[in-house]
């Protein structure tokens, strides 16, 4: 069990954001939207509508970004399995970071975590990596020509250079106090992904001194653990400590968390139209027990795993949003009728996006170098 609750291989369900603000020192993202706002630089829908939450030194990193200094954009995906709505809240992010902000994306394929924690056959993790999550980040307008996309396995040794020298800087006590229970492949998992954010920063990899690393809140475990090897390696590396923005996590259609290992309540982005409907009609909402309550009484909006949908990028316009949540909270929109427009949403969505993952799932076995074992 993880002492903090927060494991970032588990199924946490967060139910409040602003412990993690008050009790683990993410700084609140407010004040500095605020600040980002009235210097002039652009919000992106997921500050607007705070669904990033929170930030460790994104502050420090946007001052950078205006004095010219070069700045990366690092994330990562296990290749585990399918996929999804909640994957793609994380690649808006780096495309907003690429197309407004002009910076570098790096993106691990994590496949020596997803041998080791997940024990998925090498050569399948490569597949799901390029046909699943390479494919799906172009098909969503990620530049292939901006991105440098790697395979975990197939980095060079600079890379592995600093995995061995974080391992002589932490201890199994620490490992302990900040995951819980651990083991020989979470160890190097999480070493791993320290050389995965800090890497970018080595000349050999373009010497990006700062990096922005976008989370969702359960892999704050990995940012501390990062943010102090970075410290730690002070005199014989210099490495900047990262920044990090921590946004909500999309709940599954039933309210429980989505995650590819439970299909039936998880939209995929490639699932079958007829599939999606089904799942999104059977979907919890925040709707009273009949309709004439709720047009008493109102919906609830924030309970609503449609609603949801909507606020996470489904709708794109913020005006439509609040007429959405408003005719909700009034009981002027019935359930049937919000599932309706959502499906007429979605359905778009999942349309342009299928027929864009054909040609990107071609570009993502040219654009990658594969590992040869």
């Amino acid at each position: 069990m993880v002492p903090e609750g927060l494991d970032p291989w588990g199924t946490v369900k967060i139910k409040d954001y602003d412990r993690l603000v008050s009790v683990f020192g993410i700084q609140s993202f407010r004040p500095l939207k605020i600040e980002l706002a009235r210097r002039g630089l652009p919000l992106s829908l997921h500050m607007r509508r705070d669904l990033i939450f929170g930030h460790r030194d994104l502050d420090r990193v946007m001052a950078a970004l205006e004095r010219g200094e070069k700045v990366a954009v690092l994330t990562g995906f296990m290749p585990s399995g399918r996929f999804h709505f909640g994957h793609k809240l994380t690649v808006d992010q780096l495309i907003y970071y690429q197309q407004e902000l002009g910076m570098k994306v790096f993106v691990a394929l994590a496949d020596a975590e997803a041998y080791a924690v997940r024990r998925i056959p090498r050569k399948k993790a490569v597949e799901i990596a390029l046909n699943e999550y390479v494919a799906s980040m172009i098909a969503l307008g990620l530049d292939p020509e901006k991105t440098e996309f790697y395979f975990q396995t197939n980095r060079g040794t600079p890379y592995y250079r600093l995995m061995q020298l974080f391992s002589g800087k932490v201890t199994t006590s620490e490992f302990e106090a900040v995951y819980g229970d651990i083991n020989p492949a979470k160890v190097v998992a999480s070493l791993t992904q320290a050389a995965d954010i800090l890497h970018v920063q080595l000349d050999e990899y373009g010497g990006y001194k700062w990096v922005i690393v976008p989370v969702g809140a359960d892999q704050d475990p990995h940012i501390r653990l990062t943010r102090d090897l970075a410290d730690r390696l002070s005199g014989e590396v210099e490495l900047n400590k990262p920044a990090a923005t921590y946004h909500k996590l999309i709940r599954g259609l039933d309210g429980g968390k989505m995650s590819s290992s439970r299909p039936d309540f998880t939209l995929f982005l490639s699932d079958e139209p007829s599939l999606a409907r089904r799942k999104l009609m059977a979907a919890l909402t925040g709707g009273r027990a009949t309709a004439e309550e709720q047009r008493r009484l109102g919906g609830v909006p924030e309970k609503c795993t449609v609603y949801d949908l909507y606020l996470f990028g489904l709708v794109k316009s913020d005006q439509e949003l609040r007429k959405l949540y408003d005719d909700c909270r009034s009981g002027r929109m019935l359930c049937g009728q919000c599932k309706r427009i959502a499906w007429g949403l979605l359905e778009e969505l999942l349309r342009d996006f299928q027929e864009r993952l054909v040609q990107a799932r071609e570009l993502a076995w040219k654009v990658v170098d594969i590992p040869r074992f």
